[in-house]
C-alpha cells in the first residue's frame, strides 16, 4: 500500500493559532526539542517541532525511518528514559503540561486522556495473561468498576474492533491470535479508557496489505463516531491520504512542510515532499523506474548549521548550507521551510523543476 519550522530556533507551526476561544484545540506543541546523550555524543532526534491539534483532526507525521516520528510520539506519551534524555520546549494536552507532570500524574493520564498504538502488538501485551484480562485491568486501573463489568466492557471493545468470536477470543493469550487480530486487540486496549488522543505509531506497518485496509478503515470509523484527536506516523503517502485530515513532513527532527492532504499532495512546497512523492508507486509507473532521493539522512549527532535537506537536494543554493530557511506560507494553513516554497507550490508535483527556475 502506498496511501503542525520557521527560521530556527523557532518551529515551524502545523496549523493555526489554538483555538481556545472554542475549547476544540487538544493538543499544544511548542518548540519541542529531544536529545540523547552517550558516550558517542549527543543525538538531536527532534529539533524545534510545533504543532496544534483541534479534537477530532487527525495529524499524520510523514518521513523516512530515523526522522523523529516516532520519538516525538513518545515525547508526547512521556515514554522516553529519563537517563540521558534532554526534553524542552511544551507540551500541552487537554491542559496538562505533559514536560512537568511526575511519573504519578503521567500514569494517571495515559489511557483517560492520551492512549498510543505501538508498532508492534507483541510488545503490548503481557505473554503469560490473557488478552480479555490485560485490557479489563487496564480499564480497573482507571476507573472504580467490578471485574464483572471490566470484562463485560473488554467484550464491548472486542466487538467494536471487530473481532470475531469476540467472548471466545478474550481468553486467547496473545499468541494464539493472528498478526491483525493482536492489532485489532491493542486497538481494544488503546481505547479501553475513551482517551481524547489517540497515538499510532505505524500500526499497520507488519501487516499484509489487505489487514492494513481493514484497519485504517476502522482507526477511521473509530476515530470519527468518537470524536478523539489522532497524530498517526507513517512513511506510507498512501496510508496518509487514506487516514489524514492534516500532513506534517518530517526530516532530521523537524517538520518542513505541514498542511491539508490536498494542499501538501496537490502542491508539494518542500524538496523534500516531491521526493519522497516521486519516489512512491503508483499505479501508472508499470516498467519505469522509481526517481529516489540521493544520499542518505544526516547524522543527528553532527547536524549541518543550515537546512539538513541540502546536500541531498538539487536545488540547495550556497545560502541552503550556512543558514535553516524562514518558513514561507504558501496557502492557507499550509507552510514549508524552503527559500524555494513559492516556487514549488505553484509547479505540478510530477513536474521537474531546474534550480535556475526555482531561483527566478
Amino acid at each position: 500500500m502506498t496511501m503542525s519550522v520557521t527560521e530556527a530556533p523557532t518551529p515551524l507551526a502545523a496549523g493555526s493559532a489554538p483555538d481556545t476561544a472554542t475549547g476544540r484545540t487538544l493538543v499544544d506543541v511548542r518548540d519541542l526539542r529531544v536529545a540523547f546523550t552517550s558516550e558517542d555524543g549527543t543525538v538531536h532526534a527532534v529539533n524545534g517541532v510545533d504543532f496544534t491539534l483541534d479534537r477530532g483532526e487527525v495529524m499524520c507525521i510523514l518521513g523516512e525511518s530515523g526522522s523523529g516520528k516516532s520519538v516525538t510520539m513518545r515525547a508526547l506519551m512521556k515514554l522516553l528514559p529519563e537517563r540521558k534524555t534532554t526534553i524542552t520546549g511544551s507540551i500541552m494536552v487537554d491542559g496538562h503540561d505533559i514536560i512537568a507532570l511526575d511519573d504519578a500524574a503521567m500514569s494517571d493520564l495515559r489511557g483517560p486522556t492520551v492512549s498510543m498504538i505501538f508498532q508492534e502488538p507483541m510488545t503490548a501485551f503481557d505473554p503469560v495473561f490473557t488478552v480479555g484480562d490485560q485490557i479489563a485491568e487496564a480499564i480497573r486501573r482507571h476507573e472504580s468498576i467490578s471485574d464483572a463489568d471490566a470484562r463485560k466492557r473488554a467484550l464491548e471493545l472486542f466487538e467494536l474492533v471487530q473481532i470475531p468470536s469476540a467472548n471466545r477470543r478474550l481468553d486467547n493469550y496473545p499468541f494464539e491470535m493472528s498478526g491483525g487480530m493482536r492489532q485489532r486487540a491493542m486497538i481494544a486496549l488503546a481505547l479501553s479508557c475513551r482517551p481524547s488522543l489517540l497515538l499510532a505509531d505505524e500500526p499497520t506497518t507488519a501487516l499484509d496489505a489487505t489487514v492494513q485496509i481493514q484497519i485504517l478503515l476502522l482507526l477511521r470509523q473509530l476515530q470519527r463516531d468518537l470524536d478523539m484527536a489522532v497524530v498517526f506516523v507513517t512513511h506510507d503517502i498512501g496510508v496518509a491520504v487514506e487516514i489524514g485530515d492534516r500532513i506534517a513532513v518530517m526530516y532530521a527532527g523537524r517538520f518542513v512542510e505541514t498542511g491539508t492532504v490536498r494542499n501538501v499532495f496537490g502542491h508539494p512546497a518542500h524538496p523534500y515532499t516531491r521526493g519522497l512523492m516521486n519516489s512512491t508507486v503508483k499505479g501508472s509507473m508499470r516498467g519505469t523506474r522509481l526517481q529516489a532521493i540521493d544520499g542518505s539522512p544526516p547524522d543527528l549527532s553532527r547536524m549541518p548549521p543550515g537546512c539538513a535537506f541540502a546536500p541531498r537536494c538539487g536545488l540547495a543554493e550556497p545560502v541552503c548550507f550556512e543558514q535553516y530557511p524562514a518558513t514561507e506560507s504558501v496557502g492557507e494553513r499550509h507552510v514549508a521551510a524552503c527559500i524555494h516554497a513559492r516556487r514549488l507550490v505553484a509547479t505540478a508535483p510530477g513536474e521537474a523543476i531546474t534550480k535556475a527556475e526555482a531561483s527566478s
